[in-house]
């Protein structure tokens, strides 16, 4: 919800000058389940229209299909549903139009939310629709995967794929609500989980100390029984609650006096300088999780180099990540890929480096400008070395996307592509996004099709935490 308030005036010249701003409020809610028929909140927010319209992915419905009807039901609401493909091959302006198309035949007024349930992709895809239709309309968010609840669900960003450039089409806009509850974790697999540990993994290492300090003590258990959720492990749980809920509130706290980011100096850009450019160089793309810890482990080698962390810094971080089988090196991530993804992210940080470090602790940030790609470079040859003395290829656990990151079975994806080069990317663009020489949508399709309608193995969903709410008002 957005008031906006302005002032019309005249300027020395006789120029009409509007001078406008914009209270922007919206709410966090912790619930969880919150489609137990005991938890209101949600409902309640749709009993002024009785029906609510639903976007889904054909990960997550079927496997809560069930319990969102009964939820509903039980307070006389009745739902449509619109499913859309899941996977990065289907973020794209056909799947946002689809998107609209069931907005418009549902015939939603302008202030009714629609309600988006799932992954980063489906919220993304479908925040861009409701910020599309009708110039603007109203959602509600519910993450279902660790990343969407910890990383994704903060940002206002929306948006879609264009060709082959990731992100490029968007806006700022920010849902009515988001439903926050971890206990979709349950039904997240736990390469999934692992993915979503590496935004944790970010944002204590220079944002929040008592979070890296509870990782460091429960880091493994957390992801090997979901952060608690797993049957017989409750005992987890709310070390697990307490680093989720803390990550969400840090995050927000980082982001929301930058919401529309143009400030560059982001201390969440820590682990996303060079990962762009890695996460698509390999046949098969890495998970973004492990690229940005990728990226992270380097800058850790890069401040222990200048002496900013010491011995035992460094070598708590990269245990912590190695003990949740976290990537730490890749053999693609060489001296090439360093320069090319450099100069990639410097256009989109106005032509400074703003390397993000922590600060001689875990929990505080700093930014390097100065440092010589030669340096950069010598610093790659001793991380490697480091890394492969210790910990082998540094490549881990489920490392690569399966057919629910992409939309498509892997191994058609990467026949689009022959090349292992690296190609400048960052946040807004991939050029080469997703590599889809020669793949169209009709390819796309058949292979999601064959590959039977995206295998349930991959995005997953999740269940979430605790009741309470937290209301960010910016």
């Amino acid at each position: 919800m957005s008031d906006l308030t302005a002032k019309v005036s005249k300027d020395s010249q006789g120029s009409i000058v509007v001078d406008g701003y914009e209270a922007l409020k919206y709410n966090f809610h912790y619930t969880s389940p919150v489609f137990d028929v005991n938890h209101a909140k949600l409902a309640d927010i749709y009993k002024r229209w009785g029906r609510v319209l639903i976007v889904m992915d054909t990960i997550v419905h079927p496997i809560y299909k069930e319990q969102i009807e009964k939820y509903f039901a039980h307070y006389n609401i009745a739902i449509t549903w619109k499913i859309v493909n899941g996977g990065e091959l289907h973020k794209t302006m056909d799947t946002m139009l689809e998107i609209v198309d069931a907005m418009d035949s549902f015939g939603t007024v302008r202030t009714e939310p629609t309600l988006v349930i799932g992954g980063g992709l489906v919220t993304d895809v479908a925040g861009y629709a409701c910020a599309s239709y009708r110039r603007t309309s109203n959602f509600i968010r519910v993450p279902t995967t660790l990343i969407g609840l910890i990383d994704a669900s903060v940002s206002i960003k929306v948006g879609i794929n264009h060709k082959k450039l990731k992100n490029r089409l968007g806006a700022y806009h920010a849902p009515l609500h988001t439903f926050l509850d971890f206990s979709f974790l349950k039904t997240l697999p736990i390469g999934q989980v692992r993915n979503g540990f590496a935004e944790l993994v970010k944002i204590a290492s220079v944002g929040d100390k008592a979070v890296w300090e509870l990782l460091v003590k429960h880091g493994k258990e957390l992801v090997e029984t979901s952060f608690g959720y797993k049957e017989g492990s409750d005992g987890v749980r709310a070390p697990g609650t307490e680093i989720c809920h803390r990550g969400i509130e840090t995050m927000l706290e980082l982001e929301s006096p930058n919401l529309h980011e143009l400030g560059l100096d982001r201390v969440i850009a820590f682990g996303h300088t060079w990962s762009p450019t890695l996460e698509l160089t390999p046949r098969i793309p890495l998970r973004h999780g492990h690229a940005i810890c990728i990226d992270m482990a380097y800058s850790i080698t890069l401040a222990h180099s200048r002496g900013i962390l010491n011995d035992a810094q460094r070598d708590e971080w990269f245990t912590l990540v190695s003990s949740v089988g976290l990537s730490m090196d890749h053999d693609l991530f060489d001296d090439e890929l360093i320069a090319v993804a450099t100069d990639a992210i410097k256009k989109t940080r106005d032509g400074k480096q703003r390397f993000a470090i922590p600060d001689r602790e875990f929990g505080k940030c700093i930014f390097l400008n100065d440092v010589p790609i030669e340096e950069l470079q010598s610093v790659l040859k001793v991380h490697k070395e480091f890394v492969k003395s210790r910990y082998g290829s540094g490549v881990g656990k489920e490392a690569y996307v399966d057919a629910g990151d992409l939309g498509a079975e892997p191994e058609t994806y990467a026949k689009s592509s022959n090349t292992q080069k690296p190609v400048p990317a960052d946040d807004c663009c991939t050029a080469h996004s997703l590599k889809r020489k020669g793949v169209n949508g009709d390819h796309t399709k058949a292979a999601a099709v064959s590959a039977g309608g995206v295998p349930v193995d991959g995005t997953g969903v999740i269940r979430n935490g605790l009741n309470g709410t937290l209301v960010h008002a910016n």
